[in-house]
């Protein structure tokens, strides 16, 4: 059914591979990491459609095997930084004056590129240089990218066609203008799809790109970079620079062209890039869009109504699944003293049985965490809690890094819900428990609003219909993704589109229209078909 100029494409989700033994996709993906594990990859940086080599290389190695490199990254400096703008803005024209269905065709290409040859190279890009096991990756890296991009396709062209009414003789128009300048966007390693997805839903509205990943994710940003080349993507339009992070901001956010900011990652630095936009904008030719999904300190309430085999399960889920390395994930919980015996204890059966080690051994549930500094980090969480008066670490507790940052999944169970780990974000695989009294729930709801910064996601588990409405109304502003008897990770595009407020960004919605329309300027212009020829008005007529 058309609506307005264009037919609105259909987006559908694309279908989750089960690699089981034996399966087609299964030796395919062992296949690719055999690959990328046979050789070293040389990995430039693409400035204006250029490989740039610098010569300064830094060694990629997969976080659950340190020893192991799986290739080097050309880091940059300045130079590149400016270089990298100067190419922008020379393609920004052609890019602007390419007919939307020809940017679409090109990341529509690109999203069934994942779908076919790519996706075991992106899979086991993210799998190796990021360890995650394959249902992880294939969740993120290939389902989730291909998502992004088929349906920002279908948001693009709705917004297109989101048109005013004209009167007799009048036509009124909506020009959707991407923004003056050009968009930084800024990545994180824990999505692939994420990173990919950041510099491309700018560029699909017409703008051009300045794309830094994380260096603990260029592995598999190289493989993002290399499918959006051979989907058709012109040169300069996104341009992939692995400069130093303050390096880059120098740079960028002292540019009269910076436009745009495409963020996800910390609250403190998002915070300090917004300040620095501040000091400079009366430098910039245009209020710059700051668009940002940052921390999170996401929660599960249960309710004494709620099913206790559900509640652990979500628990062990959302807190664990990808080591607790997701916005999303659940690192505070609050549990019924009438029904804590009983979670406890399937909590005590599943967590046995959960198995850590290389994402390359499809029986681990859990891989290593990211880096050193976070291995570091964690461990030394890990070790206060197991001194302190008010906790006690229930489950796991351990970490070595002498093969790997491999930190056991840890349970520390507190009897003051503001304990350090009940309120600062971790990230990692640390969930911390508070067990209230059945008949203090509103205290307890009041604790948990007030506990954190942060307002990214939450859950609540009751089977008392009054309550789910009660929990869900008080925590109207703890949560920008909230859920009914679920974790509070895995939010699918085009089904729950994902952003929180507070200390967790702008909840400008990834996934959604809300977060296309940050990346256009629009203009609207009007056409008088007869315009009039008297400047009198009829009620000056005389009698």
């Amino acid at each position: 059914m058309s609506k307005g100029f264009f037919k609105i494409p259909t987006a559908k989700n694309e279908p989750v591979l089960n690699y089981l033994p034996g399966s087609p996709e299964r030796a395919a993906l062992k296949e690719q990491m055999a690959q990328y594990k046979s050789s070293e990859m040389d990995i430039p940086m693409f400035i204006g459609g250029e490989e740039v080599r610098s010569g300064n290389t830094v060694r990629i190695f997969p976080p659950h095997d340190i020893k192991h490199t799986l290739g080097h990254y050309h880091a940059g400096d300045e130079t590149h930084v400016y270089r990298a703008i100067d190419a922008a803005l020379n393609a920004k024209e052609g890019w602007e004056a390419l007919n939307w269905e020809e940017r679409a065709a090109i990341f529509l290409k690109a999203a069934d590129l994942i779908s076919g040859p790519y996706r075991q190279k992106l899979n086991a890009a993210t799998m190796l240089g990021q360890s995650k096991n394959v249902y992880q990756a294939e969740i993120d890296a290939a389902c989730e990218m291909a998502d992004f991009l088929r349906f920002n396709v279908h948001y693009m062209t709705a917004i297109y066609n989101d048109q005013p009414a004209s009167a007799p003789g009048i036509w009124n128009r909506m020009e959707y203008r991407p923004l003056e300048g050009f968009v930084f966007a800024l990545t994180p390693f824990n999505f692939t799809s994420i990173a990919g997805n950041l510099p491309s839903a700018p560029a699909m509205m017409g703008n051009v790109v300045i794309w830094k990943p994380s260096k603990t994710a260029i592995y598999s940003a190289h493989i993002l970079m290399e499918l959006f080349r051979e989907a058709g993507l012109p040169d300069g339009v996104i341009n992939l620079i692995f400069a130093p992070g303050p390096v880059v901001a120098r740079a960028v956010f002292d540019h009269p062209d910076f436009a745009g900011f495409h963020f996800t990652g910390s609250t403190g630095v998002f915070q300090d890039i917004w300040k620095t936009i501040g000091n400079n904008i009366h430098k910039y030719k245009s209020y710059p869009r700051i668009v940002g999904e940052t921390g999170g300190k996401d929660f599960i309430i249960a309710h004494k109504s709620c099913d206790a085999r559900a509640v652990a399960t979500a628990l062990i889920r959302g807190a664990f699944e990808y080591q607790g390395q997701k916005c999303s994930a659940v690192s505070r919980a609050y549990l019924p003293s009438g029904r804590w015996d009983e979670i406890l204890s399937y909590l005590q059966k599943d967590m046995k049985e959960i198995k850590m080690g290389s994402p390359e051994d499809f029986r681990n549930f859990m891989n290593a965490v990211i880096d050193e500094p976070s291995f570091d980090k964690l461990s030394s969480e890990i070790d206060a809690a197991k001194n302190h008066p008010d906790t006690k670490v229930i489950f796991g507790g351990n970490y070595d890094k002498t093969h790997g940052y491999f930190i056991e999944p840890t349970i520390i169970l507190t009897t003051n819900p503001s304990y350090k780990t009940m309120e600062e974000e971790l990230f990692g695989p640390i969930l911390t428990i508070y067990v209230y009294d059945d008949s203090k729930l509103d205290e307890t709801l009041n604790v948990l609003d007030k506990t954190s910064i942060y307002a990214l996601t939450g859950a609540v588990f009751a089977n008392d219909r009054a309550i789910i409405q009660k929990i869900t109304k008080r925590l109207s502003n703890a949560a920008g993704n909230f859920y009914v008897n679920d974790k509070p990770t895995g939010a699918v595009v085009g089904q729950q589109p994902f952003g929180g407020a507070r200390g967790s960004g702008t909840n400008d919605k990834a996934g959604s229209m809300l977060n296309m329309l940050r990346w256009v300027s629009p203009r609207t212009i009007k056409e008088n078909f007869v315009p009039p020829v008297d400047f009198k008005y009829p009620f000056m007529m005389e009698e």
